[in-house]
């Protein structure tokens, strides 16, 4: 128990003892200073529905260059970097497209089969073989990406994050085509199941 001095007590009277007050004991109580306890535990489920993911990143130009030879071709190679999630029956693609020919007019075209491609090795996925005719019509493949391919972390994933491959275009140069300086849009897309 608990003592205390009484507080109605005058400094020139003998002091006396009192009793704690009933708030005093409420207070030891609820403060759990009488050895009292408790916890408690819950739990909880998280889940994530992880999809099938691409997405890649190219340089935002190329200017292509000319052999040393007259009217050899013009030259320009594009590094693409992409990472990727495939199901187990899935699987994906990295097309490339002419969006827009070959402009001013005179000069080369896509459409009528000037521009060509080939593809280096990728870190995952296979490349296209052989070269390969971009057009404007429609996408051409530059990579198929397999099932169950994922970027990163080794095992059974690709162990370089960023995957990539580098696409080298060839543009003929025809004597025929005007002087100037021409330029065409290209679209890469990459997609997965």
């Amino acid at each position: 128990m608990a003592v205390r001095f009484c507080p109605r007590m005058r400094p020139s009277r003998i002091v006396r003892l009192c009793r704690p007050w009933p708030a005093a004991v409420g207070f030891y109580l609820l403060t759990g200073n009488g050895g009292f306890g408790a916890s408690a535990t819950a739990t909880q489920t998280l889940s994530a529905a992880l999809s099938p993911i691409a997405k890649l990143s190219v340089p935002l130009s190329l200017t292509a260059t000319q052999g040393s030879q007259k009217f050899s071709p013009f030259t320009g190679s594009v590094p693409i970097t992409y990472r990727v999630r495939t199901t187990p029956t899935g699987g994906g693609t990295l097309t490339v497209q002419v969006t827009s020919d070959f402009s001013p007019a005179g000069g080369p075209s896509a459409a009528s089969g000037a521009l060509t491609f080939t593809c280096g090795s990728a870190t995952i996925g296979t490349p296209c073989s052989g070269t390969q005719t971009a057009t404007t019509s429609s996408q051409t493949p530059v990579l198929t990406l397999p099932a169950s391919a994922c970027t990163g972390g080794g095992g059974a994933c690709s162990g370089s994050d960023p995957n990539s491959v580098t696409v080298t275009f060839t543009l003929v140069d025809n004597p025929a085509y005007s002087t100037g300086t021409y330029s065409a849009g290209l679209t890469f897309v990459i997609s997965a199941t």
